[in-house]
């Protein structure tokens, strides 16, 4: 399987490119495709594709120099479990190497997936959210 994987300032990823990947894992149907260019335009973020098609995303929120976050992670279903998300996850954190923290978020059955690139479950933070 002929891969490409990209950095977006590599290969824009085009908002209605990743809302079809969004659409294809049941996420974010309410988000609009101009807030998603906007999102894509102030994110660190990787894309994977094959054969033309956007494949795999992967974005990182962060301060440039103490910490990152890693969000929206998604791979199509019919690539999943084949080694892309681990690669596409490696690949973004090259590009936070810099970064002294990196965190994610992630549904508990993931964690054995984020553990593959060395992230460690944490007991001792708790999840808060306000909204």
């Amino acid at each position: 399987m002929e891969l490409e994987y990209f950095r977006f300032y590599e290969r824009p990823i085009k908002a209605i490119e990743l809302m079809k990947l969004y659409n294809d894992a049941g996420w974010w149907e309410e988000r609009k495709e101009q807030d998603i260019e906007e999102m894509l335009k102030r994110e660190i973020s990787i894309g994977v594709w094959k054969d033309g098609t956007l494949i795999g995303f992967a974005r990182a929120v962060s301060d440039g120099k103490f910490r990152a976050y890693i969000e929206d992670v998604v791979i199509h279903k019919a690539y999943q479990k084949s080694g892309i998300g681990k690669n596409l996850v490696s690949k973004l954190l090259d590009e936070l190497s810099h970064i002294d923290v990196i965190s994610l978020f992630c549904e508990e059955h993931l964690i054995p997936f984020y553990k593959k690139n060395n992230f460690k479950y944490s007991k001792s933070q708790f999840v808060l959210h306000r909204k």
